[in-house]
Order: C-alpha cells, then structure tokens, then sequence
C-alpha cells in the first residue's frame, strides 16, 4: 500500500509538473525576443575627444546603457591589428596581424565573428559594410571579414571622399534593416580617423567628423528602431574603435592616449555597472556572439569575454 500510494502521489507531483510547465511556456513563449547585434565601428577616436563633442546619439546610447572610456586595444595602435582584435576576439599574437599590410594573418584559425556565426548557425542572416577596403577584400591571403558573410559590401573611402563613403555606408546598412531580415551587422566608419590624418590634429575638423558619426548612428539607430518587428527582437548594439591618437593625430605606439579606446552597449539585455577597468578591444566578439547565445567553445582559444550583458 505504501508503495502504490507514492506511485499515485508521483504521478500527481509529474502532472502538476507538466501543468505547470505548459503554462510558463504558454506565458513566456509570446514574450521571448530574438536576440540581434548590431556592431558600429568608427576608425580613430580618442575617448576624451569624444566627450567634448557634441554627440547626442551616442550620449543617449551610453545613458541608457553601458559606457567605458577607459578601454584598451592591443599593440601595435594600428588599425590593421585592432580591427582583427575587435572582429575575431583574439590578440595579436593569435590572429598574427601587426600592421595595415594584414600580412601574417591568421584568419582561418580566428576568424571573425560574423563568419564564426555562419559556422555554427548559418541559417542566422549576417552583413557587413565597410568603407576601408582592406577590411572586405584582399590581393594576398585572407581578408579581416571574410566571404562567409552573407552580405559583404566594401567602398572605397579614398575614392569617393570619407564622410561620403561613411553616409553611402549607412544607407546601405539602413537599407538592409528596411528591406531584409538580419541577426548581426557590423557597419564601420572610417571619416573620423582619415580627418585627423589629414589635419595632423585632434581639432575643430577631427571634432567635427565625430559629430558627423554621431549623425549617421542616430540614421542607423532610428532605422533599428522603425523595424516593423522591432518590438519581437532584442537587440544589443554595440560600439568601439581600433585605438585612439596623440594630440598630432598619430597613433601606433604603446602610450595611455594611443591604446585608450571607448566601449559601449545598449539593448535590453545591457546591466551596468561594469568595471571600466577590465574592458578590451576583443570583448567586443565574444559579447556578440555569448547575445546571440553562440557557446564559446574552449578550442576557439578567444581571448574575450561577454561585458555588460545578462548571460
């Protein structure tokens, strides 16, 4: 008797189970959001600088997530290396990059994160745009974005002109929103750090294009919101550079001014605080994909971590 009677009690205790499993699920299910990314890289900009400038829809981002202006990229200060960091989330020394001539590169071994995507859940819709071309395509070896992106769309920023080769760029990526169905974007601006070349400065005209950036991620981030399906997905937005300058507008060495770099996240999944001190250039992917809920498996051998998202 006392055997059967646990029996019995069992198979209530499993239906209650069940009852009340079906009912989370019935009023969870409507609630659950797709997860998105959407990665803006602007080329160039010194964290201090950007916080004098006028830029109220990276202010708005930042207020209504996660700011660090005290974040590190690697050495060398160059873009070819720190666009390979921020991209595959691994260091130098892995991705071999070292300078802009992206010789020694190791993208087959780390690939970057759009591509990692298409590798573990190919049936997830990835684009990219950029306007320094190096980024997209390659006479020699393979390039820091590769042809596994389903959309891979490069300019010619010294061709065109910068700032409008940065507005063509986001055109095409406000066309994408519009017009098709993505899960991860990385669109990048280069105007800003070109500027600060040119003029040999972090002055008025550098201060300006930053303006300017901050123009066109208010085009994309209005763009994000108006998608008609908006309200199902959750989207993490996230924003970096490749590494900061020095006040001629040079950078490439190992000092504070050169290697500081701004991280930010914005999106429903963003917690703050987070240590200032503890975030770097290869956070980025990895933040990317952990939202995407991608595993980060221990033979990828990244050297990121997911910052400032509930995982």
């Amino acid at each position: 008797m006392i055997k059967h009677g646990y029996q019995i009690s069992f198979l209530i205790l499993c239906s209650c189970i069940s009852a009340c499993a079906e009912s989370t699920r019935e009023q969870v299910g409507p609630d659950v959001q797709t997860p998105k990314v959407l990665v803006i890289g602007i080329d160039g900009i010194r964290p201090d600088v950007l916080m004098d400038v006028n830029t109220p829809n990276i202010d708005k981002l930042a207020a209504e997530g996660f700011l660090s202006n005290h974040a590190l990229t690697g050495y060398p200060s160059v873009s070819g290396p720190g666009w390979s960091s921020m991209l595959n989330g691994v260091w130098p020394d892995k991705h071999g990059v070292t300078d802009n001539s992206f010789e020694g590169e190791r993208y087959n071994d780390f690939p970057d994160f759009l591509t990692r995507i298409e590798q573990i859940r190919p049936e997830l819709e990835t684009f990219a745009v950029t306007d320094w071309a190096p980024l997209g395509r390659s006479d020699q070896g393979s390039p820091p974005i590769s042809d596994a992106v389903d959309v891979k769309l490069v300019l010619d920023g010294y061709e065109l002109g910068w700032a409008e080769a940065d507005a063509k760029s986001i055109q095409l990526a406000v066309e994408q929103l519009e017009n098709s169905n993505p899960d991860a974007l990385f669109v990048y601006l280069g105007n800003p750090d070109e500027i600060s070349h040119e003029h040999s400065s972090i002055g008025s005209e550098y201060r300006d294009a930053i303006a300017l950036a901050d123009e066109h991620v208010g085009i994309l981030v209005q763009a994000l919101h108006n998608r008609p399906t908006y309200s199902d997905e959750d989207w993490l937005i996230l924003s970096s550079t490749d590494h900061g300058r020095r006040s001629d507008g040079g950078h490439g060495g190992n000092s504070e001014e050169e290697r500081t770099i701004y991280f930010l996240a914005n999106g429903p999944s963003v917690i703050a605080p987070t240590p200032s001190d503890s975030t770097f250039i290869v956070d980025i992917a990895v933040t990317a994909l952990t939202h995407l809920r991608i595993q980060i498996e221990p033979s990828w051998r990244l050297d990121g971590k997911p910052v400032g998202i509930l995982r």
